[in-house]
């Protein structure tokens, strides 16, 4: 049987969900309603029905959702019941800064390999991880079951790095290197994060927001 298509956009908000359910499990809550959980996370109760409906439902008619429950299968659907190991191109800042981040683990986000071409920074180790050089990459592939590999390294060289990876059984990149990847291999995954776009979206409604006063201040 083919698997439904699901929209990204509820796939994009799976994780909210998760963090917010894992925040009432911290706090000791056994069950939520839709019309609680709504104004929790400012989504309407009808689109948070909607969204886990995709995936089965989970909820009882006068009980809402059990949290613990909710939360476990929400981790199941985003794959987090198993390890994914990661490695990072690029031990420049954001690299380390990347491998430094404990709290991927408690998700199962093992960094197991930190590869670069600076010869200063062969053998120093982060956190426990070797920073290698990146002709070390195809032995430590085969050598290793790696499932995600994260660029933080220079956009010019990032498609034939990112190939390179394709080409030695990576399942996903993780693209912070400032361009748009363009794969041979179109069944890989490939999540571009584009650090700057946040910034650019919040310069847009601080700038929104002064003039929103301004027109105010000029009506009054």
């Amino acid at each position: 049987m083919q698997e439904k298509e699901i929209s990204q956009a509820v796939i994009r908000r799976m994780p909210r969900y998760y963090r917010y359910l894992g925040e009432l499990l911290d706090a000791g809550v056994e069950r939520i309603s839709s019309n609680d959980l709504s104004l929790r996370m400012n989504v309407t109760a009808s689109q948070i029905r909607q969204d886990l409906n995709n995936f089965g439902g989970f909820g009882q008619q006068g009980y809402g959702y059990n949290v613990k429950y909710l939360y476990e299968e929400i981790g199941k659907i985003l794959g987090l019941n198993q390890q994914h190991n990661i490695i990072v191109i690029g031990a420049g800042n954001l690299g380390q800064a990347l491998a430094n981040y404990v709290k991927f683990e408690k998700l199962g986000f093992m960094i197991i390999g930190l590869f670069d071409v600076n010869p200063a920074l062969d053998g120093v180790t982060v956190r426990g991880i070797k920073i290698r050089m990146l002709d070390e990459l195809e032995d430590f592939c085969r050598e290793n079951k790696v499932d995600i590999a994260a660029l933080t390294m220079p956009k010019e060289k990032a498609d034939a790095i990112a190939n390179r990876l394709v080409g030695l059984g990576i399942h996903a990149i993780w693209n912070f290197a400032h361009v748009d990847l363009e794969l041979i291999d179109k069944d890989v995954v490939v999540e571009n994060v584009h650090l700057s776009d946040s910034l650019m979206q919040l310069s847009y409604n601080i700038v929104k927001n002064q003039r929103a006063k301004e027109n105010s201040r000029q009506t009054d």
